[in-house]
């Protein structure tokens, strides 16, 4: 692994940072909430107007055809400006390298440029009432629709993050009920406002309003809004898990950032700080270098033509427990002033609180250490 960046590398980190240094904003209402998301998503159309919201894809869709080191960087000086969290990201993030891989070119055509630009906008429709970490316990699904050429949907999904804000939703449902649990899937991608379509938003404990559960009441979608094979959407939906716990979803410059953070929190508690507590901020710090590292080689072995597959629930489990003691070594040092919404200019209590749902979304790590165990350790299975 090169650990040196190039001339062009290192001029393209200086536009980034000049750029976002400059127009970043860092009062945006959260973007779980009806305002907060409105707000956002004016943010993501001045990327996108700058070229910067999709730096790694090619330039027909809106890109700039960044290497993934230069993807990364970009990830590096956005959160280390401050940059707000992307509304967009369960397109960008998920679908997309999804729609890359999977998508005619037709749909390429189609979808990326519009989810580019923040005009259609995605949500992820995995989990059901009875089907939570167990994908592949999914009930809801597609019956064939001969004289219409396409599929009828039935069903509901649940936990679906910003739904209530969202215009369209990718998901799995069941194409045949008589196949085994992992086969007959279908991956539809499925417009919000389609007739039979019913989005209930509700609030979480935190008091943001994003989440939201999806019904669907024999709903029509075409034939080319199926991606990848009919009854192979099994295949699909792991190639969208992948990024989800892979680096996609959640790069090292996020937690980069969070590190410096929490530094310059214990820097400014000075001596009130305990010792033990300092010797835990700074293995967070070492921690969230080891993370960007790591990512580094895992991107020079991508490049050379590695298929990482199971090794991104290793990358889960790290990323989201990093996060979860970042967090928790924030409100230690704040004590009992962390919960006082004035207390920080970052609100570390709200990020505690998400910091919470890293280790349950995307599978939960309690699964991902199975995967990891028989996967990637080769372990028997119990």
């Amino acid at each position: 692994m090169d650990l040196t960046f190039s001339p062009a590398e290192k001029a393209f980190r200086a536009e980034c940072r000049s750029w976002l240094t400059a127009h970043a904003p860092h009062d945006l209402p959260s973007g779980d909430t009806r305002e907060g998301f409105a707000a956002h998503l004016a943010w993501e159309r001045k990327l996108f107007g700058a070229r910067f919201a999709v730096v790694s894809w090619p330039e027909a869709y809106g890109g700039r055809g960044a290497s993934a080191m230069e993807w990364l960087i970009f990830e590096e000086e956005y959160y280390r400006a401050g940059a707000p969290q992307r509304v967009t990201q369960n397109g960008i993030f998920l679908l997309a390298p999804t729609v890359f891989d999977f998508g005619t070119r037709a749909q390429q055509d189609q979808i990326l440029p519009r989810m580019a630009a923040a005009q259609d906008l995605w949500c992820q429709g995995w989990s059901e009432p009875n089907a939570g970490s167990d994908l592949a316990a999914i009930e809801s699904r597609a019956e064939r629709d001969e004289p219409g050429g396409g599929w009828r949907l039935s069903g509901q999904k649940t936990w679906t993050t910003r739904g209530a804000f969202c215009t369209h939703l990718f998901g799995l449902f069941r194409t045949d009920p008589s196949a085994e649990r992992h086969r007959g899937l279908t991956y539809f991608l499925v417009p919000l406002e389609a007739p039979g379509v019913t989005v209930r938003g509700f609030g979480r404990l935190d008091g943001d309003e994003g989440f939201a559960e999806v019904f669907f009441d024999d709903v029509f979608v075409h034939d080319d809004e199926v991606l990848g094979e009919v009854h192979q959407g099994w295949g699909v939906a792991m190639a969208t898990t992948g990024s989800e716990r892979g680096l996609t979803l959640r790069s090292p410059g996020r937690f980069l950032a969070t590190a410096a953070r929490l530094v310059d929190l214990a820097r400014r508690s000075g001596d009130a700080a305990a010792p033990t507590l300092v010797d835990s901020v700074v293995a967070d710090w070492i921690d969230a270098e080891a993370y960007r590292w790591q990512t580094f080689s895992t991107v020079t072995r991508m490049t050379d033509g590695e298929n990482l597959g199971a090794e991104s629930s290793l990358t889960k489990v790290f990323w989201s427990e990093l996060d979860v003691r970042l967090h928790e070594h924030a409100l230690a040092l704040l004590g009992a002033a962390a919960e006082l919404a004035d207390a920080d200019p970052h609100d570390w209590m709200k990020g505690y609180q998400f910091a919470l749902s890293g280790p349950i979304y995307a599978g939960t790590n309690e699964i991902q250490r199975n995967v990891i165990a028989e996967r990637v350790l080769g372990l028997p299975r119990r």
